[in-house]
């Protein structure tokens, strides 16, 4: 899928093609450059079955996916579902310090 070379990265979002042709959207669990393969955690897939599952993609299946930060509550909270899912507790502490600050009262000085 990548022309270029691209460093990839644990934590780093790629979409990609699985061994099996599933398409497979998630995050980079863990690489491994004796296996040129990387291990995605499914967020979504055509194959409902292995969204959440930990899988193998050959490096060159897979192309790294924009950053982009979460807008509003509603992405903080299934970003935080996801989190809860697989078990990520340092990107649950993350996002929940996120949305936290989103949900903070705004104070309005009365005279």
């Amino acid at each position: 899928m990548n022309e270029e070379t691209t460093i990839l990265k644990t934590t780093d979002w790629v979409k990609g093609t699985s061994i099996k042709g599933e398409m497979v959207i998630g995050f980079i669990d863990s690489l491994s450059m004796v296996q040129g393969a990387v291990y995605v955690t499914v967020a979504e897939s055509d194959n409902a079955e292995i969204v959440g599952l930990t899988i193998p993609i050959a490096v060159q299946q897979v192309e790294t996916l924009p950053e982009i930060a979460p807008k509003d509550t509603a992405q903080l909270e299934d970003l935080i579902d996801l989190a809860l899912q697989t078990g990520d507790r340092e990107w649950f502490k993350e996002l929940t310090g996120e949305l936290n600050g989103k949900k903070r009262p705004i104070k309005i000085q009365t005279n």
